[in-house]
């Protein structure tokens, strides 16, 4: 008895010890995922506008992870940033690029799953910079910075009417900017307005006419012009000349008939009774 006894105590004092490890351990798990996540590196700055520079610096250094973060805690400050959503959405999408390059891409653009469309980080980023850039402009329409981003942040998503109308607004506001204008004129490039392509990248060489980036866009929009020109005739110029034709033709015939009219204040006299002007003399007759 006393040794059945005995047993019985061990054995709750194993379970015991069991339950109590196993307490810790639970407990060190709790620790464990209650524990904060790391300070960003980037927390110390207050300044949204800093935290913009600093991301542009490390973005121009090729650190573009660092530089997202530091945009992040722009917009942790101000979260109606646009200007610093829309460079996390160009870093972002540099880092999709590269990794649709090697192959490492997780996520493709465009694809449904669970009836949902996937969206990049790229993409998300450029639709909050729109949401911002319009708040911005309802305040400060005129703002030719804001246009002009706005109509990048709407070309990246493919808005690309939308983009026109916006960077129209801003080479309107910024006559003489050659990067405006560029813009303007890629954007007509991919809607296929050859010739309105045309007409503004012709000015922004005229500006300056060492841009490499001009000229390239500039041989896109004259080729796409002649091939419109050729497939599509332009039947208004043509009714155009038909007409001018047809005007020459009427004056014309109007100044011929005028001609053949003798003119108003010219007089016809009738023949003097007795006279016939036509009549031929009769010879006298000879006396014998």
């Amino acid at each position: 008895m006393y040794r059945a006894f005995l047993i019985l105590i061990i054995i709750c004092a194993v379970v015991g010890g069991f339950g109590c490890k196993r307490a810790e351990v639970a407990n060190a798990n709790v620790e464990t995922s209650a524990e904060p996540a790391a300070p960003s590196q980037f927390a110390s700055i207050t300044d949204p506008a800093a935290a913009v520079a600093e991301g542009d610096r490390l973005f121009d250094d090729n650190q573009t992870e660092l530089a997202i973060e530091a945009y992040k805690r722009a917009v942790e400050l101000d979260p109606d940033l646009a200007d610093a959503y829309f460079k996390m959405g160009v870093a972002y999408a540099l880092i999709e690029t590269e990794a649709i390059r090697t192959g490492t891409s997780t996520v493709v653009p465009g694809e449904v799953v669970g009836n949902k469309l996937v969206k990049t980080d790229s993409t998300k980023m450029f639709e909050k910079a729109v949401v911002a850039y319009k708040k911005l402009l309802a305040k400060t329409p005129d703002d030719p910075v804001a246009n002009f981003n706005l109509g990048r942040s709407l070309n990246k998503l493919n808005k690309d009417e939308d983009a026109e109308k916006a960077l129209e607004k801003a080479v309107k506001l910024k006559p003489d900017d050659v990067e405006y204008l560029n813009e303007l004129g890629l954007i007509q490039i991919k809607l296929a307005k050859y010739h309105e392509a045309v007409k503004v990248l012709k000015k922004a060489q005229e500006l300056d006419p060492e841009n490499a980036e001009t000229e390239e866009a500039l041989e896109e929009a004259t080729a796409g012009a002649r091939r419109l020109d050729y497939n599509n005739p332009d039947n208004t110029n043509t009714a155009k000349r038909t007409n001018a034709n047809a005007n020459v033709n009427a004056n014309t015939a109007s100044n011929s008939n005028s001609a053949t009219k003798p003119p108003s204040n010219t007089k016809v006299e009738p023949p003097k009774p007795g006279k016939d002007p036509k009549q031929t003399p009769k010879p006298t007759p000879k006396r014998n």
